[in-house]
């Protein structure tokens, strides 16, 4: 996902598998395409949901890219046979045409057989990510798609609670620098504009789902798989458990437990678009 130096945890990531799954099936309900040649799905992660695009396209090449080789090594379990069977949550038969690789998201371009370009909350790792869409956009050719989901919550508590306490006094020289947020992501009407000056027809949408997590400090728990990657791995194991202990009292006021478990309001931006 990006070019991150920072190592991915493909267990930890996939622990609120159900909330991390949804917007990609929303995203990719949108897209059209009947029959594509070349699907290509950008920062694939663990690869259950690429596999998921070669189950729906089963003529398709279907290539999963990341940058992470943890991710792409957990993938190639999806696309190859095992005697064990394909791991939890993976579709039972995948398609002869899947494949994973590992690669930087910023260093790929689609070639003339490439009809779906897929990226499901992975653009915000990559700096420069909307002009690296135009050149996509720029180079697919008409009737291919490209669709893409990325957070919308960096002004959420969990995003700005990190952010100040990785500011403050004692952690300041050593995060300085770690965290992105102004130029992350744009906001959908800047999407909408590029997919439109590219010569695309798009559909650009946002949704913020009432995530209902259970157990202590639950928010904690996904931003460990997400967000919080880039800050544990400049601390190390010492400091990193100090600076968990911070930013989990904050953020247990910021989401306090309720009757029913933690609600957690997570906002995604989509898009989806076709080459005109």
């Amino acid at each position: 996902m990006g070019d991150q130096q920072f190592l991915w945890e493909p267990a930890k990531y996939v622990e609120f598998a159900n909330f991390r799954d949804r917007p990609f099936f929303d995203l990719t309900s949108r897209i059209a395409a009947s029959a594509p040649r070349s699907v290509v799905d950008l920062g694939c992660g663990p690869g259950n949901l690429t596999a998921t695009l070669a189950q729906r396209w089963p003529s398709a090449q279907v290539l999963g890219l990341d940058s992470s080789a943890a991710m792409v090594e957990q993938a190639n379990q999806l696309a190859s046979p095992h005697d064990a069977g394909p791991p939890s949550g993976a579709p039972a038969h995948p398609a002869p045409g899947l494949s994973f690789a590992q690669g930087d998201i910023a260093a790929w371009m689609p070639d003339a057989a490439t009809d779906v370009v897929v990226s499901n909350a992975a653009l915000q790792w990559v700096p420069g990510h909307r002009s690296l869409m135009a050149g996509w956009l720029a180079a697919l050719r008409p009737g291919a798609w490209l669709a893409v989901q990325v957070p919308g919550n960096f002004g959420a508590p969990s995003h700005r609670l990190m952010r100040e306490l990785a500011a403050s006094a004692r952690w300041r020289r050593q995060l300085d620098g770690v965290l992105r947020h102004d130029d992350a992501v744009g906001e959908p009407d800047q999407y909408q504009e590029l997919f439109l000056r590219a010569g695309a027809r798009v559909d650009v949408w946002e949704t913020t789902y009432n995530q209902l997590l259970q157990g202590e400090n639950p928010v904690l728990e996904w931003v460990r798989g997400t967000g919080l990657r880039p800050v544990l791995a400049a601390l190390g194991p010492v400091d990193s458990v100090e600076f968990e202990q911070e930013y989990s009292a904050l953020l247990a006021q910021a989401y306090p437990a309720g009757e029913f478990g933690t609600n957690f309001p997570f906002r995604r931006i989509f898009m989806a678009g076709e080459k005109q």
